[in-house]
């Protein structure tokens, strides 16, 4: 059965592959949780920088940094934090993406983690891209590794070990096991989306309606769990 998100936490820090994935579904929940008074940290392990083809990759990448920032204070998120050392589409998991996950956890101190769908498939015959399976494989160990002293213990004069995180959640899984009430909000998500218009045109889909695509998709999330509008959630309990 699928329950409410437990949202009895303070401090989330959100962690992605790319700029605008936090914006296809997550960023409604992400602006009731600021709403109430919950501080949320975004994380991105690239900056999307081969994500529109018709760009030079310096350019894109400067491009996307600036509308994720834009987004971001659309749903009441002012720190937006970018790692250096992995390249967009070739993220791999490993050591050094745990290490530098497990650091900014340590910086952030945060009770909840959120990323998107890490599973191999979206559901049905569709495949997920390795880039959002690694990001959200490492998450989950780093986690874990934030809170062991004898890990990624260099430098001596870094962040002492976190290990208060409770929850991590994924939006989007098709193996879902909570949900977030997004009805007040869902605006704020278009409008959070609606900020990745340079990335959004270079799909090449002139059809493409933000506020269709969210709305129907939280609509449809709302009707198997009982109210308008939601997100779906995979969680995992620490």
């Amino acid at each position: 059965m699928t329950e409410p998100l437990p949202e009895d936490w303070t401090r989330a820090l959100c962690v992605v592959a790319h700029p605008d994935d936090l914006e296809y579904g997550m960023a409604g929940a992400i602006a009731k949780w600021t709403s109430a008074g919950k501080d949320v940290t975004y994380l991105l392990v690239t900056r999307g920088e081969h994500g529109i083809d018709s760009m030079d990759p310096d350019e894109c990448a400067r491009v996307r940094e600036a509308e994720e920032r834009a987004s971001a204070r659309v749903v009441g998120v002012d720190t937006v934090e970018f790692l250096d050392g992995h390249t967009d589409g070739l993220i791999e998991y490993g050591t050094a993406l745990r290490r530098d996950l497990a650091l900014a956890i340590r910086r952030h101190r945060p009770e909840a983690l959120m990323s998107i769908n890490f599973r191999e498939s979206w559901g049905g015959p569709s495949f997920n891209m390795a880039d959002h399976r690694n990001v959200g494989l490492a998450l989950l160990d780093a986690a874990r590794d934030a809170g062991n002293r004898w890990l990624f213990s260099e430098p001596l004069d870094g962040p002492e070990p976190w290990s208060g995180v409770r929850l991590v959640a994924f939006s989007s899984s098709p193996s879902s096991t909570h949900y977030v009430d997004i009805g007040a909000h869902l605006d704020d998500g278009v409008a959070s989306l609606r900020e990745h218009a340079a990335y959004i045109e270079g799909l090449g889909d002139p059809d493409f309606d933000a506020d269709a695509f969210l709305r129907g998709s939280a609509r449809a999330t709302g009707a198997q769990v009982g109210c308008e509008h939601a997100v779906l959630f995979e969680v995992f309990q620490l």
